[in-house]
């Protein structure tokens, strides 16, 4: 039988019951997701990436082979090597040297987030909630990431700026798979003070967009990293800490975001970080404000490669 992300559970003491209680829920998300093959399905270009950058045989030589075939990842992979956001020199107007340049992972990295982006379509979902909005605040938790990620002493992977544009997807995948529930929960949510959203949720779904967005990155195959943030990006410290890292850092930007006021951050249970998550990334209270500070002026370098793939 697979291993549950939910398995990973560090507390002893209540771990049968939580896993117990993960694994009725993650059954709920996942049953949802494969009742919609719009959702579970990525792109076939986007899958082949995939299975190629996992493959250690693979080259730059092969990754340009297939981006040869879609045309409008190619232009996309050179605005992102050529902008600000990397920082790289000169203009690349080669996509096999803007894939030597940027790496086989940041590519990967590219056709995911264009696939994910096209999930936040559409306006308002009900009063209060807009799915543009939400993926604003995913633009502004992604750019957080990369900046916290940057500043932070230790060997994070390629996904920073993934992990932040992917933590609330399954809020979306709540919204296509039971729109209805989702809109109940969300009023709940706002008629009551005392109820997160993810609480909400899990009234009246029977899941919480933690499971939703898990449930999803294990259909698409996504690296495991991806699916521990979108499991557990409210509460990262229920990972084993070689699992946590890029978790807490996404947690941490999520805050960074909702202080920044920007975008959609209804999901944002808290505005403080724990010391705990400090210690855990490395990083202190002064960084975080600096990125908080820094965050507008940053955000736009990220919407210049991404605004036009939502």
């Amino acid at each position: 039988m697979e291993e549950s992300i939910y398995s990973m559970s560090i507390n002893a003491s209540t771990q049968q019951v939580a896993v117990w209680s993960d694994h009725t829920q993650e059954r709920i998300a996942l049953d949802a997701i494969q009742k919609i093959n719009h959702i579970a399905t990525l792109p076939e270009v986007t899958v082949k990436i995939i299975q190629l950058v996992e493959d250690p045989d693979s080259t730059a030589q092969d990754l340009n082979k297939i981006i040869t075939n879609d045309p409008a990842l190619g232009v996309r992979i050179l605005k992102v090597v050529n902008s600000a956001f990397y920082g790289l020199p000169g203009q690349i107007a080669s996509v096999n040297r803007a894939i030597v340049l940027l790496g086989l992972n940041a590519v990967k990295n590219i056709a995911i987030a264009a696939s994910l982006a096209r999930l936040f379509r559409g306006g308002q979902i009900c009063p209060g909630f807009d799915a543009k909005d939400l993926w604003t605040h995913s633009v502004a938790v992604a750019t957080a990431t990369k900046q916290l990620g940057d500043r932070s002493r230790l060997e994070l992977p390629d996904e920073a700026f993934l992990a932040g544009l992917i933590h609330d997807v399954g809020i979306m995948v709540e919204i296509q798979t039971c729109r209805a529930k989702f809109v109940e929960a969300f009023d709940q949510f706002q008629a009551n003070e005392q109820l997160s959203l993810r609480q909400a949720e899990q009234q009246v779904l029977g899941a919480n967009h933690e499971h939703f967005g898990a449930a999803l990155c294990k259909a698409w195959k996504l690296p495991d990293s991806l699916t521990y943030v979108t499991g557990f990006h409210h509460r990262p410290l229920d990972l084993a800490p070689q699992h946590r890292t890029l978790a807490c850092l996404v947690h941490i930007a999520d805050i960074v975001a909702a202080r920044a006021k920007v975008g959609l951050s209804v999901s944002v249970d808290t505005r403080e970080v724990a010391n705990e998550l400090f210690e855990s990334v490395q990083l202190t209270q002064q960084v975080v404000d600096e990125v908080c500070r820094q965050l507008p002026k940053a955000i736009e370098q990220a919407d210049f490669i991404l605004h036009d793939a939502a």
